[in-house]
């Protein structure tokens, strides 16, 4: 779970985690079992209208927008163009707000979705792939968070305080009583998640014809109130998602639908227990439903750096993480993205972190949304956007569209060499495309066992002709 704090103490940690234990009722590796495998190389992959498989790398956008009197992040269109050219990025996770897309009851905002598409635009024009996310932290501003409009707000007296560490906050009474009111485990009140849903088919209306938008996250770090664990995941969770997921296949039948694990233990490598979902396009290749955990590692999400002991705890967490989180990708039958991992970049050894998760989502498959490119101690840039030490470490050479199924992808810096290789299939349209940063490939790249198509120096993405069959190539640097 994110936090915009810059370091806490394992005192305030201890706490945290105490309160984490007792809440948390996590699923045994049974309850996780392994299922079909969708693709030769192993798991499915978010395509595009092409059908190519993409490798998504980008940024969340924005904090800021959480409390926005509009709803907007912090960017305009400038900073969407520096983005693009300084990390060459091709992802981008865009945080919405409930309380400004429905602001009072069955009345939706198009004001507020025309500026939102104005952004996507901006994103859309320089080639990202934009996932829209409705995003909240502890409920919503009537009980101290961000997300749920006031109206949807039932707390029956009970009141929240401001906490320190912010994350306390999700077990502040009032705060606890808002969410059971949403997902109906107390007693009596309104069909908020109805709500919920038919906003989502409002959002999902607005941008079933927008190129730009690659799907939808349906909710960020889902919390279940006073109902934790897999009776939270497999019960009132589960049947948000589907009821967003039918809403939204009524307006738009083509995009892709994102679902998270609650927050509490997934983030931090233990299991969950969301069950498989039924999307109405239909089953196997035809659903499109991803899984799209987050990546905090209890040491760090307490505050700590990636150096010492912690530094072992850490691995042990990104091992369990992985694990669990590739268990339940095949259960589910959907791809993976790592809706969110990131850490204060003044951290000892946070650079080598960050490679490390980038080095794991490589090999997994996984496409990541950093968090986030707010300026700051956690973004690739400061307050006076000026470039932090982040900046190089996501800027890194990678495949961005695979004309096919891939295989495997590896960059290593030592070297300077980037190998991809994937498995042509019919009815696959394009290119595969790969990005080449200016700091590693100045005049280019070397294509060794392929066929080069094009090469546009100035997006630095270098096309390579595919087709049916194997495909295995190396690119270093000309010159």
């Amino acid at each position: 779970m994110k936090s915009p704090v810059a370091h806490r103490s394992w005192v305030v940690g201890a706490v945290v985690l105490a309160v984490a234990a007792a809440l948390l009722v996590a699923v045994g590796p049974e309850g996780a079992g392994a299922g079909r495998a969708d693709t030769a190389s192993g798991h499915r992959w978010i395509t595009d209208r092409q059908g190519r498989a993409l490798v998504l790398r980008g940024l969340s956008t924005a904090s800021s927008a959480k409390t926005a009197p509009d709803g907007m992040p912090w960017i305009e269109e400038k900073d969407v163009a520096r983005e693009r050219r300084s990390l060459g990025t091709n992802f981008v996770r865009f945080l919405l707000q409930w309380r400004k897309v429905e602001p009072s009851p069955g009345t939706y905002d198009r004001t507020y979705l025309k500026r939102v598409a104005e952004r996507v635009r901006w994103y859309g024009e320089r080639g990202y792939h934009v996932l829209l996310d409705m995003h909240q932290d502890l409920y919503g501003p009537a009980v101290g968070g961000n997300g749920a409009p006031a109206w949807a707000t039932g707390t029956d007296g009970h009141t929240s305080a401001a906490t320190d560490p912010w994350e306390l906050g999700y077990v502040e009474p009032g705060t606890v009583r808002a969410f059971d009111r949403f997902w109906g485990t107390a007693d009596g009140g309104r069909d908020l998640r109805g709500h919920y849903a038919r906003a989502w088919r409002e959002v999902a209306r607005y941008f079933a014809d927008d190129d730009a938008v690659v799907g939808y996250d349906l909710m960020n770090e889902p919390w279940g109130g006073s109902v934790q664990g897999p009776a939270f995941e497999s019960g009132p969770l589960a049947r948000l998602y589907q009821d967003c997921i039918d809403a939204i296949r009524t307006v738009d039948r083509d995009r892709w639908l994102l679902v998270e694990p609650s927050a509490i233990g997934a983030n931090w490598g233990f299991a969950t227990g969301l069950p498989r979902l039924d999307d109405p396009r239909g089953d196997g290749e035809k659903a499109r439903i991803a899984y799209a955990p987050h990546l905090y590692p209890l040491p760090m999400d307490l505050g700590g750096g990636y150096t010492g002991d912690t530094k072992g705890q850490v691995d042990a967490s990104l091992r369990a993480w992985r694990e669990q989180t590739e268990r339940t990708a095949r259960r589910l039958g959907a791809p993976v993205v790592i809706g969110e991992f990131g850490l204060d970049v003044g951290l000892p050894g946070a650079m080598e972190y960050v490679e490390k998760v980038q080095r794991m989502a490589d090999e997994m498959g996984a496409g990541i949304a950093y968090w986030s490119n707010d300026p700051g101690p956690w973004a690739p840039w400061d307050a006076r956007m000026r470039p932090t030490a982040l900046l190089p470490v996501l800027d890194r050479p990678a495949p961005m569209a695979v004309a096919g199924d891939p295989v495997g992808y590896r960059w290593d810096v030592r070297s300077r060499t980037l190998s991809v290789r994937w498995r042509g299939t019919a009815g696959v349209r394009g290119g595969t495309e790969v990005y080449l940063p200016a700091r590693y490939f100045p005049r280019g790249g070397r294509v060794t066992g392929g066929d080069k198509a094009s090469w546009d120096a100035k997006s630095r993405v270098l096309v390579l002709r595919s087709g049916p069959g194997e495909h295995s190539v190396r690119i270093t640097p000309l010159g």
